[in-house]
């Protein structure tokens, strides 16, 4: 069977656990069939792992095996890791959280036979449930079945016959996962392409650069904006995606458009393309003799026509900075810098795109990936380049992961004590930017203080510097609003105050009588609706316990509700964190055309997260050497 993935079948769920969609692929099927023949063929034993099944349920079978997984697992996705509910058989017997997303299921047949169905990859969007059968060896399944089988519990590292070791043999099964994806966002509308910022004024480079930019600081000059992908007039409008996306009523199931997409974005069975915008152009302008690329050049999958109009390049790094900050001697603080390279090439006919990545020597980058059109060639320490043939619209060129290569942009500490079981008081001593010089500039900055199992009574306290609003449920400071940015220097604010909250009792016969309709509720529902629903009744109950439960109940170590935290939310314009940079002038394009090329960079927080210093906090205990 040859490399590469290719597609069994697809199923898709209702919130009713019933299947309003399938497609099966009959030349996959082919292959398949073939592959069980030689392997039963091989096969002597009469173990059950020792054959499998060269037919695909039905899809009243396949479903009734999907709601007695989700009996028998708890929901859906199921426990991910070996507990007392656990049967042998079953995913969570390997106990590797990586089964609530790839999944077995055992069918019953109609004739009282029973076959074994994997790897089905799972994927929850919306109120739909998607189940995508990539291709694999039988021998495979069988592999995944014996360690269904196991006695022992997890998987040893290193060893040989552990599901890591398996899934890294299995490239099918992360095209499954795409094609999942890229399904769930036809389904729901979600086909939001990434952002290319560009500034609204030309830019002319050098002093002239560095000079406006400063100005623009005060509101002289236009900021950045968001530029939308070049779709084509046919192309959803993002008030249907917007409206799809926030409504609480189930998005009613587009089957020609789904049909649509998969024929041409996996002819049988094969996934070629799964950009929704690339098929819904292709599908509303067709091709005409002008769109064809000369005969003796190749034309990628990933850019179905040619592009037509003014040119020009546009990058933009955007990167995302979560911090753990704890002030602790014992304790080092944590930050980490997730970016990514966005690009939109609008290019006349098949042009190369390169450039290298400048300060990437310094950025410590720990890992990389790249869009299938990029080509790395070998590079050293101190040089990474990139070459591409750019598809059409917005992309993610790049992805990178990364240690920070200046100090935090938000470092102080967060003091909470509670003089009394209802009032505590708090302290914040912060420093912003310090250290950063310009062209680096913060746009805003904000701190929230959440207590989502106290509710605010009173609150009394006023900050340095900025504006502090109040919910009953949390805190927020406005250090720096937006259109006051902060460049070329470092900021010290601080606030102190008090804080009151709603006694502990009242909220304990709250919380109990709250737990005690929502248990009524549910089984009402569940007599009334019957036990398919398992999903919705764990994500309620979840949701109820999150809003009602004090924090003296929740013992749980892992969850950030039984901490005390304050998170930070800012944007720096200007430069990445990472050091990553890409030099307008250094980006050559083949042919040579006269295209300008647009570069900026975005940074967001992430998870910026300042531990209260005088309680305790979750951390991860170093690795002893």
């Amino acid at each position: 069977m040859p490399d590469g993935c290719s597609i069994r079948a697809i199923w898709i769920f209702s919130n009713f656990d019933a299947v309003i969609f399938s497609r099966r692929f009959p030349v996959v099927e082919r292959r398949w069939r073939t592959a069980c023949k030689t392997e039963n063929d091989r096969c002597t034993s009469d173990d059950i792992t020792s054959s499998v099944s060269p037919v695909l349920p039905n899809d009243s079978e396949l479903a009734a095996a999907f709601v007695e997984r989700k009996k028998r697992e708890g929901s859906a996705h199921g426990f991910g890791i070996r507990v007392i509910q656990s049967s042998e058989g079953s995913d969570s017997w390997i106990d590797d959280p990586i089964t609530r997303h790839i999944i077995g299921l055992h069918v019953k047949k109609e004739e009282g036979s029973s076959i074994f169905i994997w790897p089905l990859i799972l994927n929850i969007k919306s109120h739909y449930s998607i189940l995508v059968l990539p291709l694999v060896e039988p021998h495979h399944i069988k592999h995944y079945a014996s360690l269904c089988r196991r006695s022992d519990c997890g998987s040893a590292i290193g060893a040989e016959s552990s599901l890591s070791s398996l899934l890294l043999d299995l490239p099918s099964i992360t095209g499954a996962f795409v094609v999942a994806l890229a399904i769930g966002d036809v389904i729901t509308g979600d086909v939001v392409e990434p952002d290319v910022l560009v500034s609204s004024s030309p830019s002319v480079g050098g002093l002239l650069d560095s000079l406006t930019g400063s100005i623009g600081i005060s509101g002289i000059s236009a900021r950045a904006k968001p530029v939308p992908s070049p779709s084509t007039s046919g192309t959803p409008s993002s008030n249907t995606v917007a409206g799809a996306l926030n409504s609480d009523v189930p998005r009613p199931l587009d089957k020609d458009a789904l049909r649509s997409f998969i024929s041409s974005s996996m002819p049988f069975g094969t996934p070629l393309d799964l950009s929704y915008t690339n098929i819904f152009s292709i599908k509303v302008n067709g091709f005409s003799s002008s769109d064809l690329p000369p005969a003796d050049v190749k034309q990628p999958a990933w850019k179905p026509y040619l592009y037509k109009g003014k040119q020009r390049v546009i990058l933009t790094i955007h990167e995302i900075i979560n911090a753990a900050m704890y002030d602790r001697d014992e304790i080092p603080d944590k930050i980490s810098v997730s970016g990514q390279v966005n690009c939109r090439a609008e290019l006349e006919g098949l042009p190369d795109v390169s450039f290298p990545l400048a300060g990437s020597n310094k950025a410590r980058i720990e890992g990389l990936s790249f869009h299938p059109c990029a080509q790395v060639p070998e590079h050293g320490v101190d040089k990474q380049a990139v070459m591409f043939s750019p598809p059409l619209g917005n992309f993610v060129l790049m992805r990178y992961q990364a240690i920070c290569a200046s100090g935090p942009p938000v470092k102080g500490f967060y003091q909470l004590s509670m003089v009394s079981e209802d009032k505590g008081a708090f302290l914040f001593k912060l420093c912003l930017m310090e250290g950063y010089k310009a062209p680096l500039c913060m746009e805003f900055c904000t701190v929230t203080m959440p207590f989502p199992r106290r509710r605010i009574v009173s609150f009394n306290g006023t900050p340095s510097i900025g504006t502090v609003s109040t919910t009953e449920h949390s805190v927020e400071w406005k250090i720096l609003a937006s259109g006051r940015g902060l460049l070329g220097k470092s900021m010290e604010a601080t606030f102190p105050g008090t804080i009151r909250f709603a006694p502990w009792q009242i909220q304990r016969l709250h919380s109990s009588s709250s737990v005690t309709a929502s248990v009524e509720e549910v089984d009402s529902d569940v007599e009334a609706e019957s036990a398919s629903n398992v999903v919705n009744i764990e994500e309620f109950l979840m949701e109820k316990m999150s809003k009602d439960l004090p924090p003296v109940e929740l013992e749980e170590p892992f969850s950030w509700q039984a901490y005390n935290y304050a998170k930070v939310s800012f944007k720096i314009l200007g430069a990445s964190l990472s050091g990553i940079s890409v030099d307008p002038k250094s980006v050559s394009i083949y042919p040579a055309v006269k295209a300008p090329v647009e570069f900026s960079t975005q940074v967001t927080s992430g998870d910026y997260i300042l531990w209260n210093t005088l309680d305790k906090c979750p951390s991860v205990a170093p690795e002893k050497i």
